[in-house]
């Protein structure tokens, strides 16, 4: 069998600004009908990265192919209302004196009636076929965006860009009109390339993540794999707030209050973090200053004291102090769980959830 054609790739693309790379050798494929995206800080380069693949910025390095047809090099380009490409941004950048149906039709060509025709069956995907003859100013934030969608889409685009498109809306609007988007694009079969700065967002919308930092792709794949194996500690961090246990390798082996753990990859006298995020902690209650026996799964039982434990809606945080080190960990618990200041308690961590990696500023042993 034949290899699929992606319907975006870019190869090695590099961007530099006064003699910085902002976009750094950056390669990555987009199959259509996929969502994939582009999560990082802000400044790590998404959206220069985006403005290249439209045609509004270019590359110093590097090519650009859409279903395998080359659109740019450093040499060669063709210009961005050629490309096929679709663009969504915060601002809806709607035209205040156009109505909906005139801004949904304003990239299409052709015969009239053909063009009110899409027109219709578009607003009709998005819910606002009754608000055709109105002006942006008459609908909702919402409704807003759904417009600048139909009107991105109207041109039957083969890829769809989309930088931080729903950060105007409020939480609870923001998931509904990121459904119905995603659900109107997968039905179109576009190719989605989506920046964001949210972790939350990029798994809820993302069928493949690529991590960026500092101009550079540092791990890529699907959500599942990067919220469960990620390439280093600040990827970790990234998803989820995590706890840090601090230790030093002898032996192949690193003390903690969890007991001993397995650190082969790692030479004597390296320190080294073990990464474990608060949902993975549990908890036992203290009896008479004894708690539960170790377990292969969980290891070595630690004694700590609570410091403060806060509601959070569907979950309590518990923070306590670890008697072996006074240490700070974190614990979240499902429902409601509010222990007070001073008690003593027991914690163990899931070995299997834990992330061994060298500290900042440690060499892994070759």
């Amino acid at each position: 069998m034949s290899t699929p054609t992606p319907r975006l790739e870019i190869r090695n693309i590099t961007r530099r600004f006064g003699g910085r790379a902002v976009v750094d050798d950056v390669s990555l494929t987009v199959m259509p009908g996929q969502v994939t995206c582009l999560l990082g800080p802000s400044g790590c380069g998404k959206s220069t990265t985006l403005r290249i693949i439209a045609g509004v910025d270019m590359q110093d390095q590097g090519e650009i192919y859409i279903d395998g047809k080359l659109i740019c090099d450093t040499v060669f380009r063709i210009p961005p209302e050629r490309r096929e490409v679709g663009l969504m941004f915060q601002d809806f950048a709607l035209f205040p004196h156009l109505s909906v149906a005139e801004n949904v039709a304003f990239g299409l060509n052709g015969p009239k009636e053909k063009k009110r025709a899409r027109v219709q069956e578009l607003l009709a995907r998005v819910e606002l076929a009754r608000f055709i003859d109105d002006y942006p100013h008459e609908l909702s934030g919402g409704e807003q965006q759904r417009v600048a969608l139909a009107r991105a889409l109207a041109p039957r685009p083969r890829i769809m860009l989309m930088d931080e498109p729903f950060s105007g809306l409020d939480n609870r609007l923001r998931d509904e009109i990121r459904d119905e988007t995603l659900s109107v694009l997968k039905d179109e079969g576009t190719a989605v390339l989506l920046v964001t700065h949210e972790p939350d967002e990029a798994m809820r919308m993302a069928d493949e993540i690529a991590l960026m930092r500092a101009g550079r792709i540092v791990q890529q794949g699907a959500p599942y794999n990067l919220y469960n194996a990620p390439i280093d500690r600040a990827a970790a961090a990234f998803f989820s707030d995590i706890n840090v246990i601090k230790g030093k390798v002898q032996n192949l082996l690193t003390d903690t209050p969890f007991g001993q753990f397995l650190t082969p990859a790692m030479p004597d006298g390296a320190e080294v973090d073990i990464i474990i995020r608060p949902q993975h902690v549990k908890i036992d209650f203290d009896r008479n200053g004894r708690g539960p026996n170790p377990t292969p799964d969980d290891g070595v039982p630690a004694r700590a004291v609570v410091e403060r434990a806060r509601f959070m809606g569907s979950e309590s945080l518990v923070e306590f102090r670890m008697e072996f080190d006074g240490s700070v960990l974190k614990a979240t618990v499902p429902a409601v769980f509010l222990p007070k200041p001073g008690t003593p308690m027991w914690l163990m961590i899931r070995r299997d959830r834990c992330f061994v990696f060298p500290a900042p500023g440690q060499e892994r042993a070759a």
